[in-house]
Order: structure tokens, then sequence, then C-alpha cells
């Protein structure tokens, strides 16, 4: 264990699977005790099992972060059991697909349930909480979707865009307080969300054109972004906002090969 977070509390959502699963176990080999949230008991008990295997500590808190009282009483839980939060991660998100002219109302509230309200319950609980212990970290976990345009997923790049202005809010309300908000940003990264696009030879090549950089992310390159976000390394950065995507967000016209 490295230490960099060495004693600290932190509470992942969307921790049972990719992104959200490596920075359970970075925080963790990095000294945390994580509490990994999600809505399937399995994925998550795997991934604390894992964590502990490693001589990491982990417990998880089975809620789905779209129901404001499932998601508020898991962080109050899990800083009560472990006696505070210094650390939190909102990375569980939602999406649905479709042309803007095509999509039902309720698909375009599906967006926003998981990733903007979800959110802001979980920000708004942990400011609480951290305020009465005199300081923390939060992470949003935003969308290169979030910066750009993207057809046919309208309504989650709005939310992921809704994240980052959210979170520059937040910062600036927190910074007293000695709580720091900041967003990482991925770009194409290898997921269960992602896996049925990039387990297509032609999409990825041509995915892959894209990124200047030449390949996919893996989660851990994003997880080592939040943990540094997350981390006292970090003391004096809040309301970034910070691409992890290969150079995708910096590129107006990518190379044709």
């Amino acid at each position: 264990m490295a230490g960099r977070v060495q004693g600290k509390v932190a509470f992942v959502t969307g921790g049972g699977t990719g992104i959200g699963e490596a920075t359970a176990h970075r925080l963790a080999e990095e000294g945390a005790t994580v509490v990994v949230c999600g809505r399937r008991r399995e994925p998550l008990e795997a991934v604390v099992a894992a964590i502990k295997a490693k001589g990491g500590k982990a417990d998880c808190a089975v809620a789905d972060v779209s129901n404001e009282a499932q998601i508020v009483g898991a962080i109050e839980a899990a800083a009560q059991r472990h006696g505070r939060l210094d650390i939190l991660v909102n990375n569980a998100m939602a999406f649905t697909w479709g042309g803007v002219d095509t999509m039902s109302t309720a698909d375009w509230h599906a967006n926003f349930a998981t990733t903007v309200d979800g959110t802001f319950w979980g920000t708004r609980t942990a400011v609480k909480i951290m305020k009465a212990q005199g300081g923390g970290s939060i992470v949003n976990i935003a969308s290169i979707c979030g910066l750009f345009g993207t057809a046919w997923m309208t309504g989650y790049s709005a939310a992921k865009a809704a994240i980052i202005n959210f979170s520059r809010a937040v910062s600036s309300e927190s910074a007293a307080s000695n709580i720091r908000c900041n967003v990482v940003v991925p770009g194409v990264v290898a997921t269960p969300a992602t896996a049925d696009m990039l387990s297509n030879e032609s999409a990825r090549k041509n995915t892959e054109k894209l990124i200047p950089m030449r390949r996919i992310g893996e989660p851990v390159e994003l997880a080592n972004a939040i943990l540094f976000l997350a981390s006292d390394e970090a003391s004096y950065i809040t309301g970034a906002t910070l691409s992890v995507d290969g150079g995708r967000a910096a590129d107006l016209i990518t190379a044709i090969e």
C-alpha cells in the first residue's frame, strides 16, 4: 500500500464494473477504506472480495442512484459505519439511444435520473457530511459526450454537460469549507458499456482512428486520474475538468489513415 489516500473513507457509485470497479481498486491500493455502491449485489461483493484478497479494506452498499432515499441513505450509513466520508466518486450513469425527433419524454428523463439527479443527491449529502468534519473531495464523472454534440445521444450528452457545470458551481460554493469538487471526462474506454461496439473489429478500428493516441482507454487510466483528484496531491485543485481521452478533446481534425 503506497498510502496516497491512507486512512481515508471513499464511496464510489457504479463501483461494480468498469471505471468504478477500477477506481475502487486503486483507492484501496492506496490505503482508503472503499464503499462500493451499485444496484446489483453480486458484482459489488466480487469487487469487495478482490480488494480484500489484496489486503485492502472495502465493503459494499446496494442502492439505486436514481432513487433519492436509497443513495442518500447509503452514503449516510457508510459515513456512520466508518466514522467519516473523505472521498465521493459519482460515477454511476445510465443512458438511452435515440434521435431527438423520436425520443420519448420518459427516455429523455431516464438520462438525467441517475447521471444528474443521482450526482446531485450524492454531492448534497457528501457536502453536509464533509462540512461537519472539516473537508473532503468529490470527483464527478462526465463524458466526452458532455463536451461535444453526439448524434443519437442528446439526452446523455445534455446530462453529462450538466455534470460539468454543476461541479464548477459546487466547487465555488464549497471551497471555503475545504471541500474540493472536480470532474474527470472519459473518452472511449473499454468497459461493459462499450463492449458491444468494441467487439466489432471494424467499429473499433474506426473509433481508434478518431483518437490521436490511436487506442481505446483502459479503466485503470481513468481510475488513476480520479485517484489523483481525490488525493491530497490535488489539494489546490477544485472546479477543474480533466479530460482523460487519448487527446480526443484536443483535436479538431484527426488525421485520416
